[in-house]
């Protein structure tokens, strides 16, 4: 791919709603990303469908991937609790993961207590396994994405009580 074509990816993906492009071509691969606002609840569920703009002025429907989608568990009512808590987000674009590797433990578990510092996931960018730490002490409210999801820059990913 050519320069002047990575240029023009650049310009459409800042023309749209969308986080990133990700393309694979001939043993090549080009990730896109840019920082795109993040809904603070999972209360505001995405569309099943969204439509996408091709430049000859054409749409076409996109299903949705379940992994970009809310956690089941990602909704609660309870107003008062939320108050306390605090919400960890993700430090960059990748792919969450809950344990070390897939036959060990989960790192914590909804009712955990954390220490700032403790490990709590890891989320693979570019083939790096970047640990995830807690910013405070506290107890795990809730686990806000699915293990193996995709996650987005700035996405909540737990809900800590505070200590």
């Amino acid at each position: 791919m050519e320069t002047r074509e990575i240029k023009e990816l650049i310009e459409q993906l800042k023309g749209t709603e969308y986080g990133y492009i990700d393309i694979r071509h001939e043993g090549s691969q080009i990730l896109l990303s840019k920082t795109v606002p993040v809904r603070e609840s999972a209360e505001y569920a995405r569309p099943e469908k969204e439509t996408a703009e091709v430049s000859q002025g054409k749409s076409i429907q996109t299903e949705i991937p379940a992994a970009f989608k809310p956690a089941e568990n990602a909704v609660t009512n309870n107003k008062e609790e939320e108050a306390n808590c605090e919400i960890l987000k993700s430090p960059m674009v990748g792919t969450f993961y809950e344990s070390p590797s897939p036959e060990a433990e989960a790192f914590i578990k909804v009712g955990d207590k954390v220490k700032k510092g403790d490990t709590l996931c890891i989320i693979e960018a570019m083939k790096l396994m970047n640990e995830i730490e807690a910013e405070c002490s506290g107890t795990i409210i809730e686990i806000l994405v699915d293990n193996e999801a995709v996650v987005e820059y700035n996405q909540p990913l737990f809900k800590i009580k505070a200590d």
